[in-house]
């Protein structure tokens, strides 16, 4: 048995500069990994499978770990598979990119099964079959994301080395907002941030990365919060900054020394119900 951990990331800003004429848009993003984890298990030897702690999830050909199998068998017909076991810990429609990396770990776990493995740039062309973020997290690591999500660029050590332990508390109301309807609520305004408006305003970043990336904004945020009012209405009380990450419902927000969030649990169970999901995670990658 092979196990990889599927690290969730964070889209610590996110502008979304135009529509392509193949129905993706256009990105300029600042990512990183955090310590929250799925993992993913191959067990080999067995038929090609997936099985999962979380009953709620298709664990059928629409699954992105199976995908991605299919993936790496278009290209290698003869791999080494197996049955996968995914234990989930990152929920899903949240715009954390748990499905994203539980496919990216399988492309890596059947790599690591294969006596001819692929290099990581060729893995990550592969991902790219997959989904748009997918590519991210063959490596998981802190980088600025452009095209649909395909092109990365790694970020300098000196600013992924600020970026990493930085502790952030992560919050989920009871429902999620999937990423195309976002996108749509954004193409409805039809109105989209200039690319060189987004560069200058990330490289003033780069340039001071002990600032908080989170003031650079996400332009899903406001259609996304215009829809769902039980997110804005939630989070003007509770004493943080809390912005979205992705496409949402997830929001997050990089935690002053010496906070201790069980006044935010009461406040945000009070508004949205037992259904909140938290996380107090550090950044990881």
């Amino acid at each position: 048995m092979l196990v990889e951990a599927a690290h969730a990331k964070l889209n610590l800003s996110l502008a979304v500069t135009g529509r392509r004429p193949d129905g993706f848009h256009e990105l300029v993003s600042l990512v990183a990994s955090i310590s929250l984890a799925d993992h993913l298990a191959l067990h080999l030897g067995q038929p090609l499978g997936l099985t999962c702690d979380d009953p709620s999830l298709p664990v059928d050909g629409t699954n992105l770990v199976l995908k991605a199998a299919a993936a790496y068998l278009r290209h290698r017909p003869g791999a080494v598979v197996g049955r996968f076991h995914l234990t989930k810990k990152i929920p899903h429609g949240a715009g954390l990119g748990g499905g994203s990396s539980d496919a990216a770990a399988a492309l890596r776990l059947l790599n690591r099964a294969s006596s001819d493995p692929v290099g990581l740039a060729e893995l990550e062309c592969l991902a790219a079959e997959v989904g748009s973020d997918c590519p991210y997290f063959i490596r998981s690591q802190a980088a600025i994301m452009r095209g649909r999500g395909e092109r990365l660029e790694v970020l300098p050590e000196r600013v992924r080395a600020a970026l990493i332990g930085r502790r952030i508390i992560i919050i989920k109301p009871p429902f999620g907002v999937p990423t195309p309807e976002a996108y749509g609520l954004l193409a409805q305004r039809g109105v989209y941030q200039e690319a060189a408006t987004a560069e200058v305003k990330l490289a003033g970043w780069l340039a001071r990365p002990e600032g908080d990336p989170s003031l650079l904004g996400n332009d899903l945020e406001a259609p996304v919060f215009a829809k769902h009012v039980a997110l804005p209405t939630a989070l003007h009380h509770v004493g943080l900054s809390f912005r979205m990450t992705g496409s949402g419902s997830a929001c997050f927000a990089f935690v002053p020394e010496g906070f201790e969030p069980a006044g935010l649990r009461s406040a945000l169970v009070a508004a949205w119900g037992p259904g909140l999901w938290l996380a107090d995670v550090v950044i990881s990658g």
